[in-house]
């Protein structure tokens, strides 16, 4: 079974923030930022698997600073830990004040994401970088963490009324 590089699943993308991407604070909206990760992960996760993949989670999203006018969003991806059927891939968005020219880190999360053919055998992941190095070192306790909220949000969902309120 053949081996990828961390840098072989790379996907980079890079957005200039405009007014009608921003939201009543005058910072770029969540959910356009969500879908950036989701359309950019999403060719990571392709990378490696080179079939279909669907999204499963997008976790740990962790907004640590804002994007604005003139900012500019640089969004990269990569495959950071691989099961038998799902795959793990990391995002930053790294902003730059185009003014200024200073760069920032605005955004870190984790997304998962399945093939759809059960029969696939995926390929391992290697870190090519000291970062990639430190993200693929902490998937084993993502992917425990992952499953044992997927247990707690099955029982969750078997709680969940799907009858409207005024039936």
């Amino acid at each position: 079974m053949q081996n990828l590089k961390c840098s072989d699943t790379l996907s980079i993308s890079n957005h200039r923030v405009f007014s009608s991407d921003l939201n009543e604070h005058n910072t770029v909206f969540g959910g356009k930022t969500l879908m950036t990760i989701d359309d950019n992960s999403s060719i990571s996760a392709s990378r490696i698997a080179r079939i279909e993949t669907v999204t499963a989670s997008i976790d740990q999203v962790n907004f640590i600073l804002p994007f604005g006018l003139q900012d500019s969003m640089c969004t990269e991806s990569y495959v950071s830990g691989v099961g038998s059927r799902s795959i793990e891939v990391f995002t930053k968005i790294i902003g730059e004040h185009l003014k200024t020219g200073k760069r920032f880190l605005g955004l870190t999360c984790f997304s998962t994401f399945v093939v759809t053919d059960k029969s696939i055998v995926l390929p391992s992941i290697v870190p090519d970088s000291d970062e990639a190095e430190y993200v693929c070192s902490g998937y084993q306790k993502r992917q425990s963490e992952r499953l044992e909220k997927l247990l707690e949000q099955e029982k969750f969902n078997q709680n969940i009324s799907l009858k409207f309120p005024w039936q």
